[in-house]
């Protein structure tokens, strides 16, 4: 797995990140939803760049133009709920693709031990296509392998996978360098090096679902 972190490098998006960490800030929900969606655009952008394209001729009112364009068949999917802005960041770029959703969350067992329950997955026909799979937050990288793998089971096997993981953690890194196949990237713009008892990033900016849509049960 190949690991690009996009916060290495000066660019607008380390501010979008910066509000988004802010815990003063970060209670505007409307502004945390709406930073998450720019990053899903720079994300994309930025895959973008390494995706395929050929050259297409275009009318135009006063002649034809020569246009290289994306051709690449691509899957974007998102874990919900916390990965709904980046996915529609990721969208308003990538307008054309088939997308999946998948409904992955915690369900402890005992004391901070717990296993991720897939709820509900749906998703188009996968195989020999590009995913792009996003979730804002990668803590022990559970969820996203646990995802990736029914996507997998439902869908078929992508020739090439995108994670887009705006906060992730060191150790979340390393585990999935050991269980993830060799054609993956994982786009990140943070990389933080401590998890609480409880499995949480620090520094992190807390729970993304509550912060996008409010607190639950």
């Amino acid at each position: 797995m190949k690991v690009i972190n996009l916060g290495e490098s000066n660019s607008v998006l380390n501010n979008y990140v910066a509000q988004m960490r802010d815990k003063t800030i970060q209670k505007d929900s409307l502004r945390f939803r709406t930073n998450m969606q720019r990053l899903g655009n720079v994300f994309g952008y930025e895959i973008s760049k390494v995706l395929e394209y050929s050259t297409k001729e275009v009318t135009t009112p006063l002649g034809i133009a020569q246009v290289s364009t994306l051709d690449t068949p691509l899957v974007l999917a998102t874990i919900m709920r916390a990965g709904l802005p980046l996915h529609q960041g990721l969208l308003d770029v990538f307008d054309g693709a088939e997308n999946a959703f998948v409904s992955a969350f915690r369900k402890y067992d005992r004391g901070n031990e717990f296993h991720i329950n897939v709820d509900y997955c749906t998703c188009p026909n996968i195989e020999g296509k590009t995913l792009i799979l996003s979730d804002t937050m990668l803590a022990t990288g559970s969820s996203l392998e646990v995802s990736f793998n029914r996507l997998r089971h439902d869908g078929g096997d992508p020739v090439y996978t995108h994670f887009v993981c705006p906060i992730a953690s060191v150790y979340a890194l390393e585990y999935l360098q050991k269980h993830l196949p060799v054609n993956t990237t994982l786009w990140t713009a943070a990389i933080d090096e401590e998890l609480t008892s409880h499995s949480y990033i620090v520094p992190g900016l807390g729970d993304a679902g509550d912060l996008a849509y409010g607190a639950k049960l």
